[in-house]
């Protein structure tokens, strides 16, 4: 297998689809050497098998305003591969939700659930709505009409869906409600719920936390303490609130934070006091960041993100390419000292040559992020046993499998002259999962 064949066969079936290319392209780069150590995989034509969704279902989701207006959106559910177990991912509802996208989202998921050592397959799904602006009632509205097509595309031993951007507790909670009325069951069909109806202890805390915990796992390599370290952290939504609440906990001292309309830098920190404002802003008034500037009186740069202020360590954690390759070597020359991906893809190709050439600590989203997967893997086990774990049993067990993906990236990713590139190591350990799992179970 040529990797630039590979992609290039790609581009030629599916033109217009940049994100979905760029994920293929890096995942393939990486995997090229082992999978060539398998001449069974060429056989079987695994990559292009792997590469391609096993289903991509599309549909009109149409739904009434406040105003009694009809509007229409598409809706999406990309179903990528189900070798390992149920098809899981999130779903995303956002203005630039589209089929590149997903399709990116979906194949990422499949590496990323191979890596949790969890029994899930990888998907994605979402639409171009966007909640942004919609009072609650219209969220609800969407979300039923949402499911009322969704709902025969997923089951608890079929594709059980999580949150994303767009999507918290209040949107699973709609949908929840819907699926359960139009299916007369009560069934783990969707992580990410409320305590009161099947959820986990830890769900929303998890993406953010489990980036900090792969974080100190890099940063041990080293020997470096995170206590007094200054953070960039991108966003303010679940994952970037819960990363902060981490960092501070273990003594760090998060300066920045975000909104798609810009980012605010505080050098004095954001403590619990200030986090609970972000949070209070955030998760109930719906308001911007910038308000944050206005309330205690720092610096805040409207349509940029934050990665040219100073500071020891970065965690994206907003969404795909939000470091390019000038914001990534503002990074280096001002001393970073590990890169850890919150978000899925935040980071272009070039950043990404520029973090591997200055040797620093970088960990792919798939990687660092995969917290918030294992943890709704975690609450789909209590589902199906009807069990509840309690708070200090699931943070244990999220810090185990984060140790875990850590030590299968080093162990797969360490070159010759002991530098450990996480992003070859995730790619070869999820991808040899699942290929040796489609070989086990034939041509299907």
């Amino acid at each position: 297998m040529k990797a630039t064949e590979v992609v290039e066969n790609l581009k030629q079936r599916f033109p217009n689809e940049p994100e979905y290319i760029q994920a293929v392209s890096q995942v393939l780069g990486t995997i090229e050497e082992e999978y060539n150590k398998h001449p069974e995989f060429e056989r079987y034509n695994l990559i292009e098998r792997l590469c391609i969704p096993d289903r991509l279902v599309q549909f009109r989701v149409t739904w009434v305003d406040d105003k009694g207006n009809v509007q229409t959106n598409m809706g999406y559910r990309i179903q990528h591969n189900n070798v390992i177990g149920p098809y899981k991912g999130g779903i995303r509802f956002h203005a630039s939700v589209n089929l590149s996208i997903l399709k990116f989202l979906a194949f990422e998921q499949t590496f990323k659930n191979s890596l949790t050592t969890l029994p899930m397959g990888g998907a994605k799904g979402g639409s171009d709505f966007s909640p942004r602006g919609k009072s609650a009632n219209e969220v609800m509205r969407f979300c039923q009409a949402f499911m009322s097509e969704l709902y025969r595309h997923i089951g608890p031993d079929e594709d059980v869906p999580a949150g994303d951007i767009g999507v918290g507790g209040r949107e699973v909670a709609y949908m929840f409600g819907m699926y359960k009325k139009l299916t007369h069951q009560f069934q783990g069909v969707l992580t990410g719920k409320g305590l009161e109806f099947g959820g986990s202890l830890i769900r929303p805390e998890a993406t953010g936390y489990g980036n900090v915990y792969f974080l100190l796992n890099m940063l041990k390599t080293k020997n470096i303490d995170i206590k007094g370290k200054t953070v960039l952290v991108s966003g303010s939504g679940n994952v970037a609130q819960y990363t902060m609440e981490k960092l501070i906990q273990l003594g760090a001292k998060p300066v920045t934070c975000s909104d798609s309309d810009g980012y605010i830098y505080d050098p004095d920190g954001i403590d619990r006091e200030k986090l609970d404002f972000i949070m209070e802003l955030k998760n109930i008034e719906r308001g911007r960041i910038k308000e944050y500037a206005e309330k205690y009186g720092v610096k805040y740069v409207a349509g940029a993100k934050p990665w040219f202020e100073k500071a020891d360590i970065a965690l994206p954690s907003a969404t795909q390419n939000e470091i390019n390759g000038e914001a990534a070597q503002a990074l280096v020359d001002n001393g970073v000292i590990a890169v850890s991906e919150g978000a899925n893809m935040p980071s272009t190709p070039e950043a990404i040559k520029i973090f591997q050439d200055a040797k620093i600590l970088y960990a792919p989203g798939k990687a660092a992020n995969a917290g918030g997967v294992a943890v709704s893997g975690l609450e789909m086990s209590q589902n199906s046993e009807r069990l509840h774990w309690s708070r200090e049993e699931v943070d244990q067990k999220l810090k185990d499998i984060m140790f875990d993906i850590h030590s299968n990236c080093v162990k797969y990713g360490t070159d010759a002259d002991g530098y450990v590139n996480y992003v070859k190591g995730a790619n070869v350990a999820g991808f040899l999962k699942v290929a040796k799992a489609m070989m086990a179970q034939g041509i299907v």
